[in-house]
């Protein structure tokens, strides 16, 4: 059977190992803890597209680590970027350059890196400007994502304060951007994170405050970037008086499932994708057992998913039926200190 570990973010609220990892039991749904990693703040990680390297958030820039074969973390180093602790961060498909988005000072930076993982220098670095809508909290851009479409050619950057997703064209050889478009979105909607199809035709956005995925095709005419709505999708009910936040945007490891997750209701939402026209189908929208699930997934096999409760200090562990539409309870939570996000590695 094929082994997996899997690697926890986790904010250092009196504990310095920001960075949990887990071996994983695919048969019967569940973690064991195999190790730790001393990290402060880790906000975001990400596996290089080789499999070779994790990169993750800390204070005051981001730090690589090489990924054992046990699945063990190896340090690397640290590289500044030149800013505010980021909240996200992703390498482009040649493995060549780190994007890093910054929530808090609205700053996009990109890093260079070398062929034996470990970060470089700052090659670009792009303040977003101007005044949102919702002055209490997305009174100013507040950058949430920065994530490559397949080809390599273009960076979409999400602005949760500004709702609108940045397109920069991207030069691969000096890892430079320039905007090349804007994708808009509803007035305080606040587009969070962004997801693109197995084979990079179909891009998805799950927006925070509005609680919807709106689903775009994407294709390049004449060396510029087409995106056209299909479809938008709601993961929960917006009620009156009541604060939902769509969360995470998952794909499942075969890219046949798409979830997202939702505070306030404290839900999970799994869709089916239908990979010709890209559009999304709800399987089943149900409770997690915790507070805030920040992040979630589906397991490798898809037969059992994780959700990560930051509020309640936890992770929640179910049995899914994807044919019947159903998520069961699986064995109690394991306690983890305001998790962020997991990623999956295949050893």
């Amino acid at each position: 059977m094929e082994k997996y570990v899997a690697y926890v973010s986790t904010y250092t609220r009196g504990d310095k190992n920001g960075i949990k990892i887990y071996d994983v039991d695919m048969e019967k749904g569940r973690f064991i803890e195999k190790d730790k990693v001393e990290i402060t703040n880790s906000s975001y990680m990400t596996i290089s597209h080789n499999g070779k390297y994790l990169y993750s958030i800390t204070d005051f820039g981001v730090e690589s680590y090489d990924i054992l074969e046990d699945g063990s973390l190896k340090f690397i180093n640290f590289a500044s970027n030149n800013g505010m602790r980021g909240c996200y961060l992703s390498t482009d498909y040649t493995d060549r350059f780190l994007f890093v988005a910054g929530y808090h000072d609205g700053k996009l930076t990109v890093l260079s890196l070398q062929s034996d993982g470990s970060i470089g220098d700052i090659t670009d670095e792009i303040y977003h400007k101007g005044l949102g809508s919702l002055a209490e909290r997305n009174f100013r851009p507040h950058i949430n994502c920065a994530r490559m479409t397949h080809d390599n050619k273009y960076l979409l950057v999400a602005d949760q304060g500004m709702d609108h997703v940045n397109v920069y064209r991207f030069d691969p050889v000096y890892g430079k951007v320039v905007l090349a478009d804007i994708i808009r979105s509803e007035l305080e909607s606040a587009p969070r994170h962004v997801k693109i199809s197995k084979d990079g035709r179909f891009i998805y956005i799950v927006h925070e405050c509005k609680c919807f995925i709106d689903v775009y095709c994407y294709e390049e005419k004449g060396r510029q970037p087409v995106f056209e709505k299909i479809q938008t999708v709601s993961t929960c009910e917006v009620e009156i008086g009541s604060y939902n936040a769509a969360s995470a945007l998952t794909f499942s490891d075969d890219h046949k499932y798409l979830l997202s997750s939702n505070s306030g209701a404290n839900s999970v939402v799994l869709y089916k994708v239908d990979e010709e026209t890209g559009m999304l189908s709800e399987i089943f929208n149900l409770p997690v057992g915790g507070e805030y699930p920040k992040d979630a997934s589906l397991f490798p096999n898809n037969k059992f998913l994780v959700s990560l409760n930051h509020e309640t200090n936890d992770m929640t562990f179910f049995r899914v039926d994807t044919e019947n539409g159903t998520m069961i309870m699986n064995g109690p939570p394991i306690n983890v200190d305001v998790p962020n996000c997991i990623t999956f590695h295949k050893l």
